[in-house]
């Protein structure tokens, strides 16, 4: 006789332990976008006192200037996205950005090339000295640490190499981009912004439709299961540091329309600002955890700060690296809140 009682307590079991293990997994996915709603909820609450506290804040155009200010710096963090999530970390990206304005303003006012040749030439030399940095971490096994801190030396001595001395760029092609801006319903934003987002776009459908993406996360989050697993663990940690080089370089490219000069002075300590970007957009340090939305959240969130200090008027731009090292203590402490609590 078939004990029905009995098989209807199995089906019961069975379907609250499916039941469980998807709450788990709806858990573990709030909780892995609570950094990114953090940072939201902190972009918000910032824009907010900033609109009640001074007057012409609440302007779009102000939004749109920290956009226009920190195109270059989001080109940047977006490669520097890449890399943390494989659990990497690139400490080249400034000295490349410095580096790529002093090769184009050097070639395009001392030697005279034509801007059609020297803006691919520059987004090709970042992109092989990422590909550089990649090779001797994976094949040499450097520590990404030692491998990228000298990469910075290397990049940003090759700067003085050229010139000691800060170069005006008069090029016709990059003084039109600086001064080029598109606008719209009274609003504008420059041509370096519609570039940043072009990248930003192209960067998440990357990392959320591609092989390459499935692999970063798949490797920043357990690269030995990731080996195991046949993933080409050596493949994307130097895919991931190609597209950081290339990210400097275009964030240079950028830089130097914003700043129409190459100095080797330029973008002293953006890998910093980059880390910090990234790390308060929610992207775990460790890797296989964060979103290039929260990239860009953690980009608005650092000019914003800088907004802020400048309508108040009377404290000292240093107060900026103070608040961002308050809130980079914070967002990796929840970081770690939200590890320890995953299932």
């Amino acid at each position: 006789m078939i004990d029905l009682g009995h098989g209807g307590g199995n089906g019961s079991g069975t379907r609250t332990a499916v039941l469980g293990t998807a709450g788990a997994r709806f858990a573990g996915s709030r909780q892995r976008y609570l950094p990114v709603l953090a940072t939201l909820a902190l972009l918000a609450l910032m824009y907010g006192l900033g609109a009640v506290n001074y007057e012409g804040f609440s302007d779009t155009q102000v939004l749109l200037n920290v956009l226009i200010d920190n195109a270059f710096l989001l080109v940047v963090a977006v490669g520097m996205t890449f890399v943390i999530l494989t659990g990497g970390i690139d400490l080249s990206v400034g000295a490349v950005v410095a580096l790529t304005t002093m090769i184009s303003a050097s070639l395009l006012e001392q030697r005279g090339w034509p801007p059609g040749v020297v803006l691919p030439l520059v987004l090709l030399i970042g992109a092989v000295f990422g590909l550089a940095m990649g090779c001797v971490i994976h094949f040499f096994e450097i520590q990404p640490f030692i491998a990228t801190l000298a990469g910075m030396f290397l990049a940003r001595g090759l700067c003085y190499v050229i010139s000691t001395d800060s170069i005006p760029i008069t090029d016709s092609f990059w003084t039109s981009m600086a001064q080029g801006k598109l606008r719209a319903g009274g609003f504008f934003v420059s041509i370096s912004v519609l570039i940043a987002l072009v990248v930003v776009l192209v960067a998440a459908y990357v990392l959320a439709y591609t092989r390459l993406g499935r692999d970063v996360y798949a490797v920043g989050g357990n690269p030995q299961s990731a080996l195991l697993m046949g993933l080409p663990v050596g493949r994307t940690r130097i895919a991931v540091y190609t597209i950081s080089g290339f990210c400097s370089a275009l964030g240079g490219v950028l830089l130097s329309f914003y700043m129409l000069s190459g100095y080797g002075l330029h973008a002293t300590g953006l890998e910093l600002d980059a880390i910090a970007a990234v790390v308060i957009g929610g992207t775990l340090l460790t890797g296989g955890s964060g979103y290039l939305f929260g990239t860009v959240l953690g980009v608005l969130v650092l000019g914003l700060i800088q907004t802020i200090i400048t309508f108040q008027g009377d404290l000292s731009s240093w107060w900026t690296k103070i608040v961002i090292g308050v809130l980079l203590a914070v967002f990796i402490l929840l970081q770690r809140a939200v590890a320890r609590r995953a299932p």
